[in-house]
């Protein structure tokens, strides 16, 4: 029989004949391997499907005009608009929509009215609750707030006056005040309660109810500054202010890996005249969610691995005090210490390797029922984590080893014989 085949056979006698000890081994490898393979799993997928999931709950970035500029006057044009949205899909996977903002009056009274593409916003902004339908020729959707204030439903009727002395000194602003009103999440632009006056008073236009007569579609009910905003096709909105020009703000839901990098890129090019910045309240919470998962994997894997170094060091220790007058005569009879040290290794590699495959496909059952139960979610397997995971399990058991096998290969045989 050869040296290799003598091995095996010493190897399989060893574990066999202590299958109590073996088993420990490997349950002990198992746990560890079930719970830090159940936990990346949840860290490496959940995050990533809640990422996208809160990408539907709208912007997390949003361009705007410098007001200082041209463009905060003309708003940006299609042209400035394609070319930030390339650089911003260069960076990842995106979906936007542009508003463009006018002051306008419903029965006098001073609202804003928002200029869009109804299926650019139905596709950023999931999260919006409809009664009706979307803005279409003649007919707006209407926020929740000015339905309540007018007594509108759906179906009736709305009259919307546009006064260009309104919008004189601020058809720039309207952007302007929707970025602050974004930067905490809110992704509109703030209506304005300004009233013209003249010598002091009210001006006598105010009174003036004429306007364009359209069908309310829809009411949106979103809890945010959205619901006090009308909202119909931009072509009715040019038709209403007798005016083309660009939009106010763009919104973009990114999926860009380095969000504030993207920002920076944007802001960097001066010669387009428009400023990013973040959503802060949809980006710190994805942010928030994701790095207490990560801390909580960290915290959890640290404790799991200080277990299972204990667990099958223990057992290899244990395994060592039985062996010990066996090692002894195997010295005595010529064995070298490395030989007996590689034994051991081989012998703990193996109880690691059988309970990371077990362990693995435990994690994969827990994983699934947490993210079905807990999250809500579906998760698939992830060979590359499993190959890992039993690889990871075999190196933890070789290094719990260590401290053991460095005692057996310390054993001098002649105090062991001498006891026999």
């Amino acid at each position: 029989m050869t040296n290799t085949g003598m091995f095996f056979r010493m190897l399989l006698s060893a574990v066999f004949r202590r299958r109590s000890r073996a088993v420990m081994a490997v349950v002990a490898s198992l746990v560890g391997a079930a719970t830090l393979f159940c936990l990346a799993m949840i860290c490496i997928a959940v995050p990533q499907q809640m990422n996208q999931e809160m990408r539907a709950y709208g912007a997390n970035l949003i361009v705007t005009p410098l007001a200082d500029s041209e463009n905060g006057k003309s708003g940006i044009d299609d042209a400035m608009v394609e070319h930030t949205t390339q650089m911003v899909s260069a960076k990842g996977s995106e979906k936007h929509a542009t508003y463009r903002y006018e002051n306008v009056r419903v029965n006098a009274a001073p609202y804003v009215m928002a200029g869009v593409n109804p299926a650019q916003v139905r596709n950023l902004n999931h999260h919006w609750v409809v009664d009706g339908s979307w803005p279409s020729a003649g007919k707006v959707l209407v926020g929740r707030d000015v339905a309540d204030a007018m007594g509108l439903k759906v179906g009736g009727s709305i009259t919307i006056g546009y006064r260009a002395s309104d919008n004189a000194a601020s058809s720039g602003q309207a952007s302007q005040s929707g970025t602050d009103g974004t930067s905490d999440g809110q992704t509109s632009s703030g209506s304005t309660d300004a009233q013209q006056t003249q010598n002091g008073h009210v001006s006598s236009d105010i009174m003036d109810t004429s306007g364009t007569e359209f069908r309310v579609a829809g009411i949106v009910d979103t809890g945010g500054s959205e619901d006090s905003i009308i909202y119909a096709l931009a072509g009715d909105v040019d038709k209403l202010t007798g005016s083309t020009r660009g939009v106010d703000v763009i919104e973009y839901s990114s999926g860009a890996s380095d969000l504030t990098a993207l920002v920076n890129s944007i802001n960097d090019m001066t010669s387009m005249h428009v400023k990013a910045q973040q959503v802060t309240k949809i980006t710190a919470s994805d942010t928030r969610v994701i790095t207490m998962l990560q801390t909580l994997f960290w915290i959890v894997s640290l404790v799991v691995l200080v277990f299972t170094l204990v667990g099958v060091g223990t057992t290899i220790s244990s395994i060592v005090s039985q062996r010990r007058n066996e090692i002894g005569l195997r010295k005595a009879l010529g064995a070298s210490s490395h030989a007996i040290g590689v034994e051991f290794y081989v012998e703990s590699a193996v109880y690691g390797l059988l309970g990371g495959l077990l362990g693995t496909a435990t994690g994969y059952g827990m994983a699934r029922w947490l993210c079905a139960t807990v999250f809500e979610r579906s998760i698939g397997f992830n060979w590359w984590l499993a190959v890992v995971s039993v690889v990871f399990s075999a190196l933890v058991a070789v290094v719990a080893s260590i401290p053991p096998v460095h005692r057996a290969t310390r054993i001098d045989p002649a105090v062991v014989l001498r006891e026999e």
